[in-house]
């Protein structure tokens, strides 16, 4: 209940939002469309905006019979979740990182890169596919998706009314100057807004996806790991769509390694802090880092998923780059 009331007042507030910018660009009647081109950008939303984020992010849809050990991880986790089998994609990119999208839990998706399963070892991979699983699980993926989609749609408005010589409207009290502040301004506006909803939900699902791996000191590794590497690969997608960063488990952009209003996500640092301290009120022990190990697996001497190598599903491409550990 509390995160679909959250949903809700996020809708109302960039709806808002929406109509400010509206005003400011064409009066009153720029609100009024303003107003529509938002209930529509809401419906959108809703029922499109995940296919819409996998798109630009060319994430691809695989198979099982692709990546059999990827999907037994994904299909245990979300039993221990209590969801249904999200399905999986991955992006081609060698930054590693991850994200989830859908509706639902009923209409979810949990997209993994190649660069994760290539550089993370077994348990830090089934640590994050778990803390994805919990934004599902919390309903975190809507909130994540319809700010990804306003804030883009905000930027969009601003600067297609500036464009087409907003602000000469009578009704406008601030005439060009209100819609050339609008262009600055309420892109401002809708980041902080995602920047405040994304770093509060990374620290819940820090928190639940460790309780549903078991392993909280693999999601701490995993996150140390793809937050220094996260700076040194850049992730082609991500930087073309910034809007969409927030989404990911560790950001995808340059930058921004601050608790601070601009901030996409939580200090790294601090969120390791916080799995630490949940290990040692659950007294966990890292007592065999071997990627083998893992509450996924049958036995403790099973070994990690391998020998086949993944493969990209485009026909006829073969791309060194696109290689993995996941048969």
């Amino acid at each position: 209940m509390y995160n679909t009331l959250r949903t809700f007042g996020l809708l109302a507030a960039l709806t808002a939002l929406f109509m400010v910018v509206g005003y400011f660009i064409g009066g009153s009647s720029g609100m009024m469309m303003a107003f529509g081109f938002a209930l529509l950008t809401n419906l959108f939303s809703y029922w499109n905006s995940d296919k819409m984020v996998l798109r630009m992010q060319n994430a691809v849809p695989v198979e099982r019979s692709q990546v059999p050990q990827l999907y037994e991880m994904v299909d245990i986790l979300s039993q221990k979740a209590g969801i249904p089998t999200p399905a999986v994609y991955v992006i081609q990119t060698d930054q590693p990182n991850a994200f989830a999208t859908g509706r639902n839990p009923q209409n979810a998706a949990v997209a993994v890169s190649t660069g994760l399963l290539q550089q993370l070892d077994t348990r830090e991979v089934a640590a994050v596919v778990a803390h994805e699983l919990a934004h599902i699980r919390s309903r975190d993926t809507l909130t994540m998706t319809i700010t990804a989609t306003f804030a883009g749609a905000i930027s969009a408005l601003a600067q297609f009314g500036l464009f087409f010589g907003g602000g000469n409207n009578r009704d406008n009290p601030l005439g060009g100057i209100g819609a050339l502040l609008m262009v600055f301004l309420a892109p401002v506006a809708a980041m902080i807004v995602q920047m405040a909803v994304s770093r509060t939900r990374e620290y819940e699902a820090d928190k639940d996806g460790a309780a549903i791996s078991g392993d909280p000191l693999a999601l701490a590794s995993a996150l140390a790991k793809i937050a220094t590497l996260a700076g040194r690969q850049v992730n082609v997608q991500a930087e073309r769509n910034p809007a969409m960063a927030h989404m990911y488990i560790i950001n995808p952009l340059s930058g921004q390694r601050m608790d601070n209003l601009f901030s996409t996500h939580p200090d790294t640092g601090n969120r390791i802090a916080q799995l630490q301290q949940l290990a040692a009120q659950l007294q966990v022990v890292d007592k065999d880092p071997r990627p083998a190990r893992g509450p996924w697996s049958a036995s403790p001497r099973r070994p990690a998923p391998g020998g086949a190598t993944w493969r990209a599903p485009s026909a006829g491409r073969d791309n060194p780059g696109d290689r993995g550990p996941w048969g």
